[in-house]
Formats: C-alpha cells, sequence, structure tokens
C-alpha cells in the first residue's frame, strides 16, 4: 500500500483554501467587517456563489456573520480568529505575485 506523504492537516487546508473565490473572500474581510453586498460588489462574485462561500467559511470557523436586529436588518460578515491568523499567508501571497506574476501573458 503506498502511503501520502502529504500531511493530511495540509491537505484539508489546501482543500478549503483552493476552493474558487475563497481566498479572495477571505482576503476582501482582512478590511474588517463587511456587508453581503461590499463584499460581492468588490470581488465580482456572484451572490449564489458568495452565499456559498460565506456558508462554508462559517462552517470551517473561519468567518463569522453578526446579524443586526435593526430595520431592515443588516448582517456583517468578519474574520474569526482563525480567519484572521491567514493574513501573514495572504500577505506573502500578495508579496509574491507582485514579484511573479504577469498579467500581460499569463504564463508565469
Amino acid at each position: 500500500m503506498n502511503k501520502s506523504l502529504i500531511c493530511p492537516r495540509f491537505e484539508k487546508a489546501m482543500g478549503i483554501l483552493s476552493q474558487r473565490w475563497t481566498g479572495l473572500v477571505i482576503y476582501q474581510l482582512l478590511n474588517g467587517p463587511q456587508r453581503f453586498s461590499t463584499i460581492e460588489t468588490s470581488i465580482g462574485i456572484t451572490g449564489r456563489v458568495l452565499s456559498d462561500r460565506l456558508k462554508d467559511l462559517e462552517n470551517q470557523g473561519i468567518v463569522s456573520r453578526e446579524v443586526y436586529p435593526e430595520t431592515p436588518v443588516r448582517i456583517e460578515y468578519s474574520l474569526t480568529e482563525k480567519g484572521l491568523s491567514l493574513e501573514p499567508l495572504l500577505r506573502d501571497i500578495e508579496k509574491w505575485s507582485q514579484t511573479w506574476v504577469n498579467l500581460e501573458d499569463g504564463n508565469e
């Protein structure tokens, strides 16, 4: 039997973070609590996909959802401590992209 050499926790983490739009949603929430429509507009994601991503991230304990009993009801999303701990990783990816990602040809 050939045993995987990749740590199961690392594999699961990559599975969470590699879902389409997930990294961008987390990156957007690094700016602080935001309403659904703000996130949707900022990253150009459809409402349905954003709703799915936020639910997934909430289930993973990365995002929290706060409902304010106002009229109309206000709902804000923010990063939990677990979500905020991803900031150094995302900032490193941001720095790496500035050096190595070429927007003109997409081959790098």
